[in-house]
């Protein structure tokens, strides 16, 4: 299978780096129908031109942000010096806590390919 993510610039150029290579999302229906193997295509907004793709290596869940946070080191998941609070505040913006709590959270680990 091979799923689509739309990634803010900042976020595309650490995927394209090399740095990131775990994408957190809510493990809502869409999310809970990847596996290990599928293939992940980024595509960099806002003109969604340019893309990266990734093979999945490992989905962990977590119940919510902060389990993420205590798990992974801040530089695999988002930009190395964000602290966990910022980050947490950030995903916030893109998913409320009637959502994490109803969905859980899932760390897509990936290599580019």
């Amino acid at each position: 299978m091979e799923m689509i993510f739309h990634l803010d610039s900042d976020i595309f150029d650490i995927v394209s780096s090399g740095s990131k290579d775990v994408e957190i999302r809510l493990n809502d229906e869409k999310r809970r129908k990847l596996n290990i193997g599928d293939t992940l295509v980024f595509l960099k907004r806002p003109d969604d031109i340019e893309s990266i793709k990734a093979t999945i290596t490992n989905l962990v869940y977590f119940n919510n942000f902060l389990e993420v946070v205590n798990y992974y080191d801040m530089k695999r998941i988002y930009l190395d010096n964000t602290s966990s609070e910022d980050y947490i505040n950030l995903m916030k913006r893109f998913y409320n806590d009637e959502e994490v709590e109803k969905y859980g959270v899932v760390a897509i680990e990936f290599n580019k390919s």
